[in-house]
């Protein structure tokens, strides 16, 4: 293991190569070029008109009857992923714009996420892999574009923005400030006079967002690993407990059999994503705060409860929608991936807006630091932890103990939290 070669505080200008590339071209930033772009101090994105477009709407509170956005439950300073530090502490779930009412899973990051492939299965492996949402039903399928189709979910969501129609989200676009920017970048004005022109709208807002959710101010590829991959292991940008934890990472934790931290070979120069797109039960406990539990009685939507089962309601994940899919040889699989939920994006994972700021993980929230992440893979199997939220088909191959002494998990925690977009070099 290489030791300490931490530089001295210089101003250093550096180019890092922000690779937006993905396998299939409908990922692709309207920005990307033949050109390298400077990464200084401070990465500044000029958006195009699409993607500025999608920015706006990500950011505009479209919503019924409170106002709420996007960036609510998304939030860029923590990683386009939970921003409110007293909602990640306990059920981790955010309110809807209705706010007695509310989902059943935290926000997962909306970063990287236009890099995910369209769900598809594996046949060779025997998986499914790819799609948005922590339960994989966002396919991609409608859009060609896993972020795009998911962008079109939490309008009409009634836990959510609870729009009540696709009408009445264009219609509040087309009021907007930004409504010239629409005819800009469409080259007409908004249309929702017909059923055509609604669907046809409607999917141009999801396919905006996608857009800048591809843009390099989302998937910005600047963290301080990006910056030790550029400069090289001899710079030493890495410190010896992050240098370490990566081995370990790599190595005897088997962090990076789901969470590579290569590049896919496939997908030619784009840096390591640090996910493979699959789904996995880790045997994540439930968490007793979730608000969902609540949703049984006293918050009807339509006159029915929105979760009838109660505090009884277990996550069934990738399962569950695999259990109402059209295709009737996905429909016979859903028992096999019974709580499997999505495999996320390590990018980011550690960011937050503050030293003292938690974080909520895993598609419940229920643990609130990466070292209790990284606790519990390691130990799961051999310390007293609360049972799985689905007990079968939990992974007993790649996790549950793995022999990480604490100075190991605190080595891994920091290097995963080099993982952090806005890496800012010191003078």
């Amino acid at each position: 293991m290489k030791k300490n070669l931490s530089p001295p505080f210089v101003t250093l200008f550096f180019v890092l190569s922000i690779f937006i590339w993905s396998c299939q071209d409908s990922y692709l930033p309207d920005t990307l070029s033949g050109d390298e772009p400077s990464l200084k101090k401070k990465t500044i994105v000029d958006l195009t008109p699409k993607e500025q477009l999608g920015k706006e709407l990500f950011f505009d509170k479209i919503s019924s009857p409170d106002k709420m956005s996007c960036a609510d439950c998304h939030g860029p300073a923590v990683g386009f992923t939970g921003p409110v530090a007293g909602i990640n502490m306990l059920g981790s779930v955010y309110r809807g714009a209705v706010p007695q009412r509310f989902g059943n899973r935290k926000p997962p990051s909306a970063a990287y996420a236009t890099l995910s492939p369209v769900f598809y299965f594996d046949e060779d492996e025997g998986i499914f892999e790819g799609g948005n949402f922590w339960d994989g039903r966002a396919t991609g399928e409608h859009l060609g574009n896993p972020a795009a189709d998911q962008a079109l979910g939490p309008f009409l969501n009634p836990v959510e923005q609870n729009n009540p129609s696709k009408a009445a989200v264009l219609m509040q676009i087309a009021e907007s400030k930004y409504a010239g920017l629409w005819e800009e970048v469409w080259g007409e004005s908004i249309d929702y006079s017909t059923p055509e022109e609604i669907n046809k709208n409607y999917d141009r807002v999801g396919l905006a967002i996608a857009a800048y959710e591809a843009s390099a101010e989302v998937n910005a590829f600047s963290s301080k690993f990006d910056y030790y991959l550029a400069m090289g292991e001899e710079e030493g940008i890495l410190n010896e407990e992050e240098m370490w934890g990566m081995e370990l990472f790599n190595g005897k934790a088997m962090c990076s059999l789901c969470h590579p931290s290569e590049p896919d070979e496939d997908c030619g120069d784009m840096p390591a994503l640090f996910t493979d797109f699959t789904f996995d039960n880790l045997g994540v406990p439930r968490n007793p705060d979730n608000p969902f539990y609540l949703m049984d009685e006293v918050y009807l939507y339509g006159g029915t409860p929105i979760n009838p089962q109660g505090a009884a309601w277990i996550d069934p994940g990738l399962g569950g929608f695999l259990e109402h899919h059209p295709n009737p040889a996905w429909q016979a699989m859903a028992s096999e991936n019974w709580g499997k939920h999505k495999v996320p994006t390590l990018r980011n994972v550690g960011k937050s807006s503050g030293n003292e700021f938690p974080k909520a993980y895993m598609h419940n929230g229920v643990f609130k630091s990466l070292k209790e992440v990284v606790h519990f893979y390691n130990t799961r199997d051999v310390e007293s932890w609360p049972p799985p939220e689905v007990s079968q088909n939990v992974n007993t191959d790649e996790l549950g103990n793995l022999g990480l002494t604490d100075a190991e998990e605190d080595a891994i925690v920091a290097f995963m939290e080099t993982l952090s977009d806005g890496y800012v070099v010191a003078e």
